[in-house]
């Protein structure tokens, strides 16, 4: 069965699984989890899945999972509020440096990235983390701090976390921070990162939890990942409470690294100039209460952007891709959702042994950035076209900037 712009996979009986994924390749391994979670018996009227869509962890990436009385933290993950931001700026290409080399190395001194503890660092940090946090981390830590002492007093484990040192940190695999011009040649400032260590350690401790349920009342789940927190239990209002609490983290690491890499960018940019109010700060990993259907219901999007009417997101593509700043259309057959990116046609691994250094170089020509062996597993071509991703999903946005990065720092 069709519609005019989603299929609808076959699932047996279960729920309806609606897919924008026209001209988008879907692995059957993803299929085969999708109609998984669909049988859940707590999904609400269908699963949405976007064009990005591939295998994830207990629950596909690019889907959009709606429930009423349960909640799967393997759905939301480990990254708990990953997710984007960007800001226009009043410069325009000719305002950069000739040498963005000097530009990437100021952003790259600004924002700790990596994996921590990796190598030292600039100033004999470790790359991942701040040995010093500047006032802008405190600033955003004193309006979590409270909460987050709430949870420790719950969850004594967490207060050992990277929580305080993590906070406007970058982290490493896919999440970058990049300066783009849009096509009329404005420059953009662009990020990806969520709540780092920290919200690691709570999705991971109520994974754990939900399977524990699972296990005491003796339920059996097609996926041991689908494991759920039942509504009216002890796990499930904490696990909302902490991950409400993640989600804010992630926003507030976004803002503090977008501060920070502004600062960096004034250091080498002669001109001054101003960051617009078109900033847009999204998350597209994360579950909240939303009203759909004449009914609230708790929504999950594992790699999905909220898309309500007017309301603005981010788009990426991959490292030598085009990203998008859309405007949603508010279309309530996929929950007001759509895709979190191009989404990767292969794992990490598959493309370190496929492509070459070579490769990598000149997919990413034209791109300050790095152009090592470490990274070849963010090359272009690990992703899906994204082009055939956004034409796919041309009933929930539209297009309001396309940009195109100069600058591309990764961990």
């Amino acid at each position: 069965m069709k519609s005019e712009h989603y299929e609808l996979l076959d699932t047996e009986g279960a729920r309806p699984v609606k897919m924008w994924t026209r001209g988008v390749p879907v692995e059957e391994a993803a299929k085969q989890q999708l109609a998984n979670t669909a049988r859940m018996p707590f999904i609400y009227k269908h699963v949405a899945v976007m064009p990005d869509v591939h295998l994830g962890k207990g629950s596909t990436i690019g889907s959009v999972i709606p429930t009423l009385g349960a909640v799967i933290p393997a759905a939301v993950g480990v990254d708990i509020g990953c997710g984007m931001m960007a800001a226009k700026t009043t410069l325009s290409a000719n305002d950069l440096p000739d040498n963005l080399g000097r530009l990437r190395s100021a952003i790259e001194r600004a924002i700790p990235h990596g994996i921590s503890p990796r190598t030292r660092s600039f100033k004999g940090r470790d790359e991942g983390s701040w040995d010093k946090p500047p006032s802008a981390v405190d600033a955003a830590w004193m309006q979590l701090k409270d909460e987050f002492d709430a949870l420790c007093l719950k969850w004594p484990k967490l207060r050992h976390t990277n929580n305080y040192k993590h906070l406007g940190t970058l982290g490493s695999g896919n999440h970058f921070a990049e300066v783009c011009l849009d096509e009329e040649g404005f420059v953009w400032f662009m990020l990806h990162s969520g709540s780092r260590g920290v919200g690691n350690a709570i999705g991971t401790m109520f994974i754990e939890l939900a399977k524990q349920d699972m296990r005491t009342h003796f339920i059996n789940l097609p996926d041991q990942d689908l494991a759920y927190l039942k509504q009216g239990t002890r796990h499930y209002d904490d696990y909302v409470e902490a991950v409400g609490w993640a989600q804010k983290f992630a926003r507030a690491n976004r803002d503090v690294m977008m501060h920070n890499l502004v600062a960096a960018a004034r250091t080498v940019i002669a001109k001054p100039f101003e960051t617009h109010v078109e900033a847009v700060n999204c998350h597209h990993n994360y579950v909240q209460m939303e009203h759909h259907f004449g009914r609230d219901v708790m929504v999950t999007r594992k790699g999905a952007v909220s898309a309500r009417t007017g309301e603005l997101g981010i788009i990426p593509g991959s490292m030598g891709a085009k990203s998008f700043i859309v405007r949603g259309k508010g279309n309530p057959e996929s929950f007001t959702s759509c895709s979190h990116g191009a989404g990767r046609t292969m794992s990490r691994t598959e493309a370190k042994r496929r492509f070459t250094l070579e490769e990598h170089i000149t997919a990413t020509r034209g791109v300050e950035c790095r152009k090592d062996i470490n990274v070849i597993d963010e090359i272009p071509m690990a992703y899906k076209d994204i082009d055939a991703v956004m034409h796919a999903q041309r009933d929930l946005v539209e297009v309001v900037h396309t940009l195109k990065q100069v600058v591309c720092v990764k961990g």
